[in-house]
């Protein structure tokens, strides 16, 4: 019998694996799709490590976690520093000094852009913000709204700002200085040779089963195991019993080039509203690649369907609402860790899986795991 049978290959089931392996427990991985490693899986073609599930820059303050990763692969430089093109107007993220700059090219200096901006705040008058358009107009104005959020926000959620509740912009990315790294955190970088050689270092030794789906013989495989660890969506685990939570998805189209350098950067986000994707993703600038060739993803947000891989949750009231619930439920479950974005409804950056993963196998085993 297994200690553990763990349903999902991803971050935090990868990580919660190899931990209790070092302690000298037995583990059963399971996996639903065809390769281990979840949403990070790289597909590599001509040497090009593809993010088959949309970009994923790793980035951390967690010195422990930085520390941990490191262990099992080594990180190169890479710094996350996306362009946003607008009717082909091409504006530097998050927002700073360079965007602001090309905005409006009669300013020059950070006390004349937060006046503008300011300006542009007292002008909509907006007290209390009641939806996603008056907080971002509230925070950095109608110019930055209308060119470099409006379009993109209501791609990404399917829906008017005006639909949307205020607090998922409730922090926008504004600095006043000359600074295209979006990320705040102090390591950031991309696994050399791609996330999977993460995974497989995370995985070795233990039992993987892949194209192998735990709910559809629920009974049998719980018998092989003292303890289920599940990563799967939670709603599922339950049969829908209370209804279906939401999610936003995504499609992928993935184009092969013969040329060498496509648009310039990693990823490049297309915030006018009628263009029908949110970004392109050139995968080999992750990694600074020379090939010949190049290859590029169009990233689309699409209604998600039951059935489909789950994205964004949908955190609005009902969708909140409704998760309690099931967390209700999973707490009366004995024997069985829920964990990870799908599980706990969540949306998760990499490094606070891996925390929480952490964390999680520390109790589990009662002692330090870090």
């Amino acid at each position: 019998m297994y200690d553990h049978l763990i349903v999902g290959s991803g971050l935090f089931g990868a990580v919660f694996a190899h931990e209790m392996k070092e302690q000298g427990k037995f583990c059963l991985v399971l996996e639903r799709r065809s390769h281990a490693g979840g949403n990070v899986y790289c597909e590599e073609k001509e040497g090009i490590n593809i993010h088959r599930y949309g970009a994923h820059i790793f980035h951390t303050s967690y010195k422990d976690v930085w520390d941990y990763v490191n262990k099992f692969v080594e990180f190169n430089n890479y710094v996350n520093s996306p362009v946003a093109n607008f009717h082909e107007e091409l504006y530097n993220l998050p927002f700073n000094m360079n965007t602001f700059t090309k905005l409006w090219p009669e300013l020059h200096t950070p006390v004349e852009v937060a006046a503008r901006i300011e300006i542009e705040r007292k002008a909509a008058g907006i007290g209390e913000p009641r939806n996603l358009e008056e907080q971002a107009i509230s925070l950095i104005g109608r110019t930055v709204y209308e060119k470099l959020i409006k379009g993109y926000t209501e791609k990404q959620w399917g829906r008017p700002c005006k639909e949307l509740p205020a607090f998922i912009i409730k922090r926008l990315p504004v600095r006043y200085t000359f600074d295209n790294n979006y990320f705040n955190d102090r390591y950031q970088g991309i696994p050399v040779g791609g996330y999977n050689k993460l995974i497989d270092a995370l995985l070795e030794g233990i039992e993987v089963r892949l194209d192998t789906d735990y709910l559809k013989d629920k009974s049998n495989f719980d018998r092989l195991a003292k303890k289920i660890v599940y990563t799967g969506p939670i709603d599922e685990y339950f049969g829908y019993k209370l209804g279906r939570l939401e999610y936003r998805g995504l499609r992928f189209e993935t184009e092969r080039l013969e040329q060498e350098n496509f648009q310039g950067v990693a990823v490049m986000n297309f915030t006018a509203r009628e263009v029908p994707y949110t970004r392109i993703i050139e995968h080999k600038h992750f990694e600074f690649g020379r090939q010949p060739v190049t290859y590029i993803t169009r990233e689309y947000p699409a209604n998600w369907q039951p059935g489909e891989e789950a994205y964004y949750p949908v955190n609005n009231d009902r969708n909140q609402e409704l998760y309690k619930q099931y967390a209700d439920l999973a707490a009366g479950e004995r024997n069985v860790i829920f964990g990870g974005r799908l599980a706990e409804y969540k949306y998760y950056d990499m490094d606070d899986v891996i925390k929480s993963a952490l964390e999680r196998a520390e109790r589990e085993l009662g002692s330090q795991v870090i």
